[in-house]
């Protein structure tokens, strides 16, 4: 009779109640650094499209929290002697959302449409000669040469990610977006509550069988303890905060810098610095004037100025450090070759340069994302240091997913939309070595945005591949640093720190991953 009692009470609260805190204990609701307008993580780079790709999909290997690489998907692999013939087999209770187990096919599928989208996949696809199906679970991938980093390339855990796809989902052109979002990762979209300007929404997927070692990084157990992730999206700064403090979210992922005075005075949220940084740059369009004359890409590089960029975008030197490493600081790679000269805000050399190039004094369009606090200032200040060198700067604002697919389909003329430079800014992660950096990529029409065409640039990233001792390694970094310093793939202008903003009640991982996840996550 009291057990009846009780149920009854319950019952009854419930009623009163209605729905409403029932779902609220197993919603989490986070905004994201951006609006999510994109859902293929192979068509566009940017990252909160990667952070979905994590939600929805799965990847062979994964890399933990201190940089190593690990097997994700895969159970177990081997190697000839020879080091040309890799095997893999997959473990065992893989499926996909929709209930079909995933097999080898699929992830053969899948590496192919990552490969040749990646700059680091299209190096792997230049040194493999086929990939064989063995059966259902196992696929060999067979080389014509020996590639040291092949680990590492299927396994990077940053843009572009080899997130494993049905096969009939892979099959989709690499230069179109799918339209079925079927993965096998801890988390399935909601594509009928997905609403581009006001929220994503996730749900924890029943079928996932989690990796039996503790969670690393973006490797070992990926622990749901979440029913429902929904992504709200606030544009406004100040707003995000409020409904921070007052609980209507859970979690901020990019905290505005001027907000943490507040923020820390509240005992009702916790701030999270990152565990690895962020490097701003700036990136030219070497297919149309003036930046085709690799003299006036170097007059960029030479006006341009870290501590400006840095003091306007983030303001708070806790969070920020100047750095000309390509490799980013504190690293193995760390470097300064090629970069003494540069970034150091020369404007009486910039100008002499542009004269002596017969720069016309056409205005250079520079792309803004206005919606995307963390970079919104870049073109700004940009267009301040360029013009005090003598260019003249038109500065064209637009929202973030905008920005995006114009820099991805605009290669013509300025008249036909084209561009002629932007600014943003890259995850450590993707830019640890020559070889999965993006933007040293100089393979042209295949390369990133900007598109810039080098064989030498090509040959030295080569290098890397071939390196085997530390020491080799990093002489190839510093070669390949020079020359994308000497013919301007791309300009660093120094390194920053992202903050998180939870509620008190929201348990965290000690060691979060590189990439913003939601397992491992609770809430109390």
């Amino acid at each position: 009779m009291i057990r009846r009692g009780l149920i009854a009470l319950c019952l009854a609260v419930a009623a009163v109640l209605g729905p409403g805190l029932a779902s609220a204990q197993s919603t989490f609701r986070v905004v994201m650094h951006s609006d999510l307008k994109i859902l293929d993580p192979m068509f566009t780079g940017g990252y909160i499209v990667r952070n979905h790709g994590y939600m929805v999909y799965d990847t062979l290997f994964a890399m933990d929290a201190d940089f190593r690489t690990r097997p994700q998907m895969v159970d177990k692999w081997s190697t000839s002697a020879d080091g040309l013939t890799w095997s893999f087999t997959l473990r065992d209770g893989l499926e996909w959302h929709d209930g079909q187990p995933v097999t080898a096919e699929d992830c053969v599928a899948s590496l192919k449409r990552w490969a040749a989208r990646d700059s680091m996949g299209q190096k792997l696809a230049l040194a493999i000669v086929e990939y064989k199906v063995v059966d259902d679970k196992t696929f060999q991938i067979v080389l014509k040469e020996k590639f040291g980093q092949l680990i590492e390339a299927i396994g990077k855990p940053s843009v572009f990610v080899p997130f494993m796809m049905p096969k009939r989902v892979a099959a989709t052109d690499p230069t179109k977006q799918i339209e079925d979002y079927t993965g096998s990762g801890p988390f399935i979209l909601k594509k009928d509550e997905w609403k581009p300007g006001e929220k994503t929404v996730y749900i924890k997927n029943p079928r996932y069988k989690p990796r039996p070692e503790p969670m690393s990084g973006l490797a070992g157990g990926k622990v749901v303890l979440l029913d429902r992730v929904e992504w709200v999206w606030i544009p406004d700064s100040e707003t995000q905060i409020n409904a921070l403090l007052k609980g209507e979210v859970d979690m901020l992922e990019a905290v505005n810098y001027d907000s943490l005075p507040l923020l820390e005075k509240d005992k009702s949220v916790r701030l999270m610095k990152a565990r690895t940084s962020n490097q701003y740059v700036f990136r030219m369009n070497w297919k149309i004037p003036p930046f085709n004359d690799v003299r006036i890409r170097r007059a960029v590089a030479i006006a341009l100025s870290q501590e400006d960029f840095l003091q306007a975008n983030i303001g708070d030197p806790r969070y920020f450090r100047t750095c000309k490493a390509l490799f980013t600081c504190g690293t193995p790679l760390e470097t300064t070759a090629g970069t003494e000269d540069i970034v150091n805000g020369d404007a009486a050399r910039a100008r002499a340069l542009l004269k002596e190039a017969g720069y016309d004094g056409s205005p250079i369009v520079l792309l803004q994302a206005s919606d995307l606090g963390i970079v919104k200032q870049l073109p700004i200040v940009a267009k301040a240091q360029l013009e005090r060198a003598g260019f003249k700067v038109e500065v064209q604002s637009m929202d973030w997913t905008t920005f995006l697919n114009r820099i991805a389909t605009k290669k013509g003329p300025l008249a036909e939309g084209g561009w002629n430079a932007f600014a943003t800014g890259w995850s450590q992660i993707d830019i640890l070595d020559p070889l999965m950096t993006p933007y040293l990529a100089a393979t042209c029409d295949k390369a990133r945005p900007g598109w810039p065409c080098d064989e030498t640039m090509e040959k030295l990233r080569d290098n890397y591949v071939q390196a085997s001792s530390d020491a080799e390694k990093k002489a190839a970094a510093a070669e390949a640093q020079r020359h994308a310093m000497q013919i301007v793939t791309h300009v660093p202008l120094g390194e920053w720190f992202g903050v998180w903003a939870v509620r008190s009640n929201i348990e965290v991982p000690p060691v979060p991953a590189t990439v913003t996840a939601f397992w491992g996550i609770s809430k109390k």
